[in-house]
């Protein structure tokens, strides 16, 4: 398959009303399914102009230095539930990415991470780590009755551009999109920071950044390597498409929300199972350019054009795909937000697998 990149346009002076228009249809829909999150500001070349402002988060507690290979982490835990709340300061210092190692199987189908069985596994909080010569950041949702003997999703959220990790992590209805809610203790989660509030994925640098937090995630928790996930809002929809295109032998299944190929799209044969919804009238990344990033995973997936309604309406799955691969396209009326309920949709497809 060759390399597909669809940078389209985002149209100048709409930026400011289609962020209004988004923030009140977010919370509306926040009140059902916890997906909202504010937009404002301008967009720049390659991506949508998405970010929030709100009450401003306590900060982390310091919680001492780091284990050999892993990472220095705050373990205190962000203040402020609004949109975009600042998580407040972070730990200094950085620390090496640890080897994953191999996997082994567990029960019901499960392949084990080497961390299964750590005694040391890290705590909640918010890390970093050196991607070739750079500090990046993220924050990471461990269950509090974690059990290093059984092996969890993993599920990476990435924020909408001008957002932040803190946006996604303490978000309403739980945060993570409201899937930390719904997945009562049976996942991690992860909310990386992206540079300049962005994941324009320069030279594959966030595709490393991603490898290098599973490297040291698969080391340090007990995650089950056949059930990790992305999804994300804009940007972070952007950065999940691209994650589908050059890592579908690792991940499972990806959950986008009003995205395009902007963050591109390496190539890549192996299959992945896809969730996407955009809305019609979606002004600052065009329908036509996240129904270019659908058709990659058509293909990838060997989908026939037939669908079938799925649930909720307008949804669609389509038919022929290859067994365990599906692609639901939820395309709905309505602008640059995620849809209705979109937290309910994105945890049941995840959760079927």
């Amino acid at each position: 398959m060759e390399t597909l990149r669809n940078f389209g346009t985002t149209a100048p002076g709409v930026v400011v009303l289609a962020a209004f228009a988004a923030l009140a249809a977010l919370a509306c829909s926040s009140q059902e399914d916890g997906t909202a999150e504010a937009s404002s500001g301008s967009s720049s070349a390659g991506g949508p102009g998405t970010s929030g402002s709100g009450a401003t988060g306590g900060s982390s507690a310091t919680a001492g230095s780091s284990t050999t290979g892993g990472p220095s982490v705050t373990t205190g835990s962000s203040g402020g539930g609004g949109v975009g709340g600042s998580g407040g300061s972070t730990a200094s210092g950085e620390a090496g990415t640890g080897a994953a190692g191999s996997g082994s199987s567990g029960s019901g189908g499960e392949t084990q991470s080497a961390g299964c069985g750590s005694a040391t596994a890290p705590r909640s909080g918010r890390f970093s780590i050196d991607v070739g010569g750079a500090t990046r950041e993220y924050i990471l949702a461990v269950p509090d009755d974690y059990d290093a003997s059984h092996a969890y999703r993993l599920i990476f959220a990435w924020h909408p551009r001008g957002g932040s990790a803190d946006q996604v992590a303490t978000g309403f209805g739980g945060g993570y999109y409201g899937l930390q809610g719904r997945a009562d203790g049976s996942a991690i989660f992860v909310s990386p920071e992206g540079i300049d509030q962005g994941w324009e994925n320069r030279g594959g640098r966030d595709i490393a950044f991603l490898r290098a937090m599973l490297d040291r995630l698969n080391a340090e928790l007990c995650i089950d390597q056949s059930r990790v996930f992305s999804t994300g809002f804009s940007y972070g929809g952007m950065m999940s498409y691209a994650i589908g295109c050059a890592m579908g032998d690792v991940f499972r299944a990806i959950g986008s929300m009003s995205g395009a190929l902007y963050s591109g799209c390496e190539d890549g044969d192996s299959p992945v199972a896809m969730w996407g919804a955009h809305g019609d009238a979606d002004d600052i990344v065009p329908v036509e350019n996240g129904r270019s990033a659908r058709d990659v995973f058509l293909e990838r997936n060997h989908c026939d054009q037939q669908t079938k309604p799925v649930s909720p309406t307008p949804c669609v799955s389509y038919e022929g795909c290859d067994a365990g691969y599906p692609v639901v396209w939820c395309e709905f009326s309505g602008g640059h937000a995620p849809q209705n309920n979109s937290g309910e949709s994105i945890w049941n497809f995840f959760s079927q697998f």
